[in-house]
Formats: C-alpha cells, structure tokens, sequence
C-alpha cells in the first residue's frame, strides 16, 4: 500500500509518549443469568469470574507499548484497592512507565461491566469528578516533559484535565517542542487551543459545532469550524467510524481516508489505538497526513479484532505494504503477547482452553484431538514444546521438525487459536499464566496425571479426556518412515 507508511512503525521503538489523564480501571465481571430475583423483577446473575484491564489514559499507553514505543503514564488514583490493582497491571507492562499521584480524598476510577453470555447486563461506575489538584500533576508532567517526544492528552472528563492544566501542560509542551495530541471529552473544544490535534470522534464534533451529518461535506465543515473556533490549534482529525476518517490541517483543504476495516468485530478502545498511533507517528517525524493514514490503518486492524485489544508495530507494517503474509503466523505469540490476547477474549465472555504437545509430525490423531479441544472452549490455546524440550523429552533425534516449522502448522489449523511455545518439561507456568477454563488432554491420561488439573479444578475449572484415534503416533510414523523398504 505505502512505503513510507511502513517505514513508520519500525521507528516507534525509538520514540516516548507521556500520557496525561483519566486513569481508570476497567472490570469485567461475566457469569449465567437463568432466574429472576424473588425481591425484584430484576436478573439474578451468578458470577463465574472477573477480569480487570487498563482504561481511559491507561489504554492509550497500553496502546503505545504494544506499539512498540515507551509511555509515561500521568494520572491520579485513589488509596484503594483499585488503585493498586491498575498500579500492578501497570508493573506487568515493561515498556510502560507510570507516575500516578495518589489522592487518599479521591476514588479511583472504576468502571464495572456485568455481562452474561455476550450481553452486557449492568455497568457500575465509581468515581469522583471533581478538579484534581493542578499543581502536583503538573509537576508530574513537567518532571518527564523533557524526556519524551510526544505529548497525549486523554480526557475522559473524570477532573484530572480541568482548564488550567490543559492551558499549562499544552503551554510547556509547545515550549519545549513536542507535538501535542488531544482525545477530547468536552463540547467546548477551544480549551484544547494550542495543541498540534485535536482528535473528537463524529459525536463529538457534531455536539462542539453543531454541524451534523455522515457525509464526507459535513465533516470537513465540522473539522474546519473546530479550527475556527480554536485559533493556535493547528489541525482536526474527525474519527466517522465506518466512514473513515477527516483531517483537516490549518491552511489546507479537509482530506478524506475511508475506513480500511474489513470486517467489525468490536470498537471498544479503538479511539485509544488511534491516539497512540498518531502520537508515535509524530513523534518520529511522520506529516500530519501520514500519521493520520497510519492511524487510521491502524483503526481499521484493531476493530477487527474482539474486545478491547491493541495493534502490534509489525501488523501495520504488513498492513501498509499490503502484504499481510502467512495469516496462521498472527496465531503465534510470546507469552507476554498471549496474555494480552487472552485478556481482550476474556473481556468479550468467550472461555479459554489449552492443550500442549510436541506436535512433531502432525497426523489424524493430533487433528482429532485439536478438533475436541476447540469444541469445548470458545477460543483454543496451543503449549508447544520447544526443539530443546522436545530433545529432552524425546531424545538427541527429535524433533523431526523444527519449532518455527511446527507452531507454523499448528497455527495454519482452524481449530488453534493461538500456538505459545514454551521451553520447560511440562506447560505448568504457562497454565498458570492463562488461567484456562477448560484442559484438554488425550483419553491415555486420567485426570489426575494431568498437569495442571490441581490448578484448573482449584479455581472451578474443568479437564476434558479427549478420544484417541487408534494406532495413531509420531513415533509409529518414524517407524515406518525408517522401516526397510
């Protein structure tokens, strides 16, 4: 598609963003509703488990790291049991930064989801929305302001970007030279004058100026009257959801980018991707037109895929030049990148299985029990031992195919969801780490010699004994490949 587009996101390694605003810690609360409360005609909804995620602000870093740039995250949270749980979901992230104040006065942010099957039941909101105090997250943000190459002001309206922060911080950004990126939440727009972006969705800006409208016409008006009515900020980026995107920058003429999803599966944080992407876009040298291209590619990969999830530096690249490449190798991630995978299944209710194996020589017997495995979870996890674990488990001989060659296969397999190889004798740690609702191993095991099963069994999971396909084995099948003709 674009060379130069491509070129972008190889350089975000090299690039920081400081992330001021809304700090917020989303959880996700699933379970069965099958009953109506005596006391009241409301649902009765029979919690299974919770997950918790970065949101607001938080997202937008999460976004940067996934990136591959480095973020400062600068937010205010309580002296609460939210607060330390956003604290140590930030801690997991290596390329995330925080400087969080503390207000003991003020409640974290939190927002609660209740959802049975794919249906959101209820959202419990937790929050203070009073100013935070100006001049301790100003001192924050001036602290790192230098060491960094982009700003991101994420405003969510929760009271950490009142007036004369976003006055001082836009100010101090400019003097020192660094871009200035805006995702709004007010309908008063010309309190981000100054910034380099301002980035309102069409709600957003139709509700500031008063232009309403889905057409590429009415867009480009809202995007100028943004400029109109904001005189030091030097360009709008309009975000129109299935229509694209608008751009407009100071002194040019309105551009359109049409939307490049293929298929929607969820929008939930895709605002967040866009802020990220623009900001790490910029912050390596990219022009206004290029980020927003860029970002807007990246609009269209997050959207398609399920819950709240980000974008990796190398799907843009290979969305860029058009050139996506074996689709199975997407399936294929380290153990941090599985967790956030993981994490983005869990917010949308599906349940996660896991079954491991060496995999060597693929035959009827492992697509037997891959097809077993995948019908009893929603999304399928694949442990696969490493070529020095298999050595160590098999022997100097083994395996007849190197590692890369086989988690290709096991990905090319529609019943695999994701393939994490691991390097121990057993996928413990990996079990562990993914906390899957189902373990699935062959019928030649009992429950108990299952590794693993103590630990899934322990938090209300369950372990499925998949059939086995008679005289069905790598080994038998190197047997016979070695046998005398």
């Amino acid at each position: 598609m674009d060379d130069i587009l491509a070129k972008l996101p190889r350089a975000f390694a090299g690039a920081t963003v400081l992330v001021l605003g809304d700090v917020m810690l989303d959880r996700f609360v699933y379970g069965a509703v099958d009953r109506i409360s005596p006391e009241a005609p409301v649902p009765v909804i029979a919690v299974e488990r919770e997950t918790v995620m970065l949101g607001g602000a938080g997202n937008v870093a999460r976004n940067v790291a996934a990136l591959g740039g480095r973020a400062v995250l600068v937010g205010v949270i309580g002296d609460d049991d939210a607060g330390r749980t956003l604290t140590d979901l930030i801690d997991r992230e290596a390329s995330l930064d925080s400087a969080l104040i503390v207000d003991p006065k003020r409640r974290t942010t939190e927002k609660t989801r209740y959802i049975s099957g794919s249906h959101q039941m209820l959202r419990a909101d937790r929050e203070d929305r009073g100013d935070a105090d100006a001049t301790v997250l100003l001192a924050a943000f001036n602290a790192h302001l230098r060491q960094v190459d982009v700003v991101v002001l994420s405003d969510y309206a929760k009271g950490v970007l009142s007036v004369p922060v976003l006055r001082a911080a836009i100010a101090a950004a400019n003097a020192a030279g660094k871009p200035v990126i805006v995702d709004p939440k007010s309908r008063d727009l010309s309190r981000y004058d100054g910034a380099t972006l301002v980035k309102p969705n069409r709600r957003e800006a139709a509700e500031a100026t008063g232009v309403t409208g889905s057409g590429d016409e009415a867009a480009a008006e809202a995007a100028n009257a943004i400029l109109a009515a904001a005189p030091n900020l030097a360009s709008a980026l309009v975000t129109r959801g299935g229509a694209g995107m608008t751009l407009a920058v100071r002194g040019a003429a309105p551009v359109h980018l049409p939307a490049t999803a293929l298929e929607v599966f969820d929008v939930s944080g895709a605002g967040d991707t866009v802020a990220a992407t623009l900001a790490l876009a910029l912050a390596v040298g990219a022009a206004p037109l290029d980020a927003a291209r860029l970002a807007n590619l990246a609009a269209g990969l997050v959207v398609a895929k399920i819950g709240t999830d980000v974008v990796t530096a190398d799907e843009l690249v290979g969305l860029a030049l058009g050139a996506h490449g074996d689709p199975g190798q997407d399936k294929i991630a380290d153990r941090d990148g599985a967790l956030a995978i993981v994490a983005s299944w869990r917010a949308r209710g599906l349940r996660v299985g896991f079954t491991n194996g060496c995999f060597d020589l693929l035959h009827p017997g492992h697509v037997s029990l891959l097809a077993q495995a995948r019908a009893a979870c929603d999304r399928l996890i694949v442990g696969l031992n490493t070529d020095a674990s298999v050595q160590r488990l098999k022997g100097p001989t083994r395996p007849v195919q190197k590692e890369g060659a086989r988690a290709t296969v096991l990905a090319s397999l529609s019943s695999v969801d994701l393939v994490v190889l691991f390097d121990e004798e057993t996928p413990l740690g990996l079990i562990k780490a993914f906390r899957p609702d189902v373990l699935v191993k062959g019928a030649d095991y009992t429950v108990e010699t299952v590794v693993g099963s103590d630990v899934v069994l322990g938090y209300g999971g369950r372990v499925v004994l998949a059939e086995l396909k008679a005289g069905q084995s790598t080994t038998n099948l190197i047997g016979r490949m070695n046998a005398p003709a």
